[in-house]
């Protein structure tokens, strides 16, 4: 996969040279390019201005991202602007955004950008019902949830697809050693080795939690018939 991110900061995404898309880009699987779009900016080089009609704060201008954008999209690219009015990213977005082979973020700053800079966007996309500094730190952190599902960039499938949310519920608890550590010991389905058992537990622990903690999850989930029963046996538990 090839990235090309338009950014006033490229020092800020140095985080990703390291772990998992480190790794991607090591491997050759993954090639990530930063533009500054103040390089290409005209009237001495200021990227923002006043917004037409009055108003607070300043915009991005479409020229230097315009001019940025025409050096590199020489193809017809997924290209996202990072914006809290666009669509929110959850975890199906970033199994979408895995499947094409080159990607452009335009990361904004300041209040907002020049409504006209939206006409080369695919994608407007949002983090959540909150407002960032710049799209910076929300490109990270789309890019790093889409990379992890490229084939070969994790070493096994069902590393990823045993995650919250892959599998469309959340994840089960997970344990590790010591059995016993501070008074709080491991479940013994877990050192059992019944395989079957382990299943089950792990599955009515994901099914709890979905229940607990994101009970809208399940309005849409496609339950199996043995997920109807755990489901049942959990909230009759929980109202008794």
């Amino acid at each position: 996969m090839k990235i090309d991110i338009l950014t006033l900061f490229p020092e800020m995404f140095a985080p990703l040279e390291h772990s998992i898309v480190g790794k991607a880009q090591t491997k050759g699987l993954l090639e990530i390019n930063y533009h500054n779009f103040r390089e290409n900016a005209e009237k001495a080089r200021h990227v923002d201005d006043e917004p037409y009609g009055g108003g607070q704060g300043m915009l991005l201008r479409a020229q230097p991202i315009f001019d940025t954008f025409d050096k590199i999209a020489a193809k017809k690219p997924r290209v996202i602007l990072l914006d809290p009015a666009g669509q929110q990213f959850n975890q199906s977005y970033a199994e979408d955004l895995a499947q094409e082979g080159e990607l452009i973020f335009i990361c904004g700053h300041y209040e907002g950008y020049d409504e006209r800079i939206k006409t080369l966007v695919t994608d407007e996309i949002s983090l959540g019902d909150f407002i960032l500094t710049g799209g910076e730190l929300a490109a990270m952190t789309i890019i790093d949830a889409t990379v992890r599902l490229i084939p070969e960039v994790i070493g096994k499938e069902a590393s990823h697809q045993d995650d919250s949310f892959s599998s469309g519920l959340l994840e089960y608890p997970q344990y590790t050693r010591p059995y016993e550590y501070r008074g709080m010991k491991v479940p013994d389905v877990l050192l059992s080795g019944h395989h079957e058992n382990i299943r089950l537990w792990r599955l009515e622990q994901s099914l709890r939690k979905t229940w607990e903690r994101r009970p809208d999850l399940l309005e849409h989930y496609q339950f199996t018939q043995e997920e109807k029963q755990l489901l049942e046996k959990i909230k009759s538990e929980g109202s008794s």
